[in-house]
């Protein structure tokens, strides 16, 4: 099932990869537009030494994830989710809570591709994941400093580096600014002012 879903996305993505009719200035691609209540963020996404994991955050931006639960079914996952995460000079992160802070993940996990070369260096996302290496399925954070203590190890996997901010990498570090407090479960590091996900589209 897992495979037959990993075929179906690829070729989404095939199909999708952009003549970028709206930015004819960069080079072709896969591009991710996300729109925030804070400003807007582009994103260049390696699929080519990252398919599963550009492949999974593609469909659940678009609502076409084949193994999504059914109340995310034909419906942008990320949408309307904030950024509910953030340490100044590390990363913010979103991708998992709604604006009251209630937890949405209920989604397959995907393997852990961050042995593909690439660094989490500033205006790099990546996956977030729990301390179990393939643990990740919607949760990203986008990196405000060079961050080469989250690549992987002799013995350690580290955190998949999928793509970078090419555009907006003010806006992220506006967001990264936000004081935070306690929320929810979180003792520490949720914005005290709600920064939310608009929409996330795929150029």
């Amino acid at each position: 099932m897992i495979k037959k879903s990993i075929i179906f996305i690829t070729s989404i993505l095939i199909l999708n990869s952009c003549n970028m009719n709206d930015y004819s200035e960069l080079n072709e691609g896969i591009y991710a537009s996300l729109e925030t209540s804070k400003g807007d963020i582009l994103l260049e996404l390696f699929f080519k030494q990252t398919p599963l994991t550009v492949s999974n955050f593609v469909a659940l931006s678009e609502g076409n994830h084949p193994a999504a639960d059914e109340q995310f079914s034909g419906k942008p996952y990320y949408d309307g989710l904030k950024f509910h995460r953030v340490i100044d000079n590390f990363m913010i992160q979103g991708g998992g809570f709604d604006e009251n802070m209630n937890d949405l993940e209920s989604l397959k996990t995907i393997p852990n591709e961050s042995g593909n070369g690439l660094s989490n260096l500033r205006g790099t996302i990546a996956m977030a994941r729990t301390s179990e290496p393939h643990s990740a399925n919607a949760q990203f954070f986008i990196n405000t400093k060079d961050n080469r203590s989250l690549n992987p190890k002799s013995g350690r996997w580290g955190y998949a580096v999928f793509g970078t901010v090419i555009e907006g990498m003010e806006v992220v570090d506006k967001i990264s600014k936000k004081p935070t407090g306690p929320k929810g479960r979180f003792t520490s590091d949720v914005p005290i002012e709600t920064v939310l996900i608009m929409n996330i589209s795929i150029e």
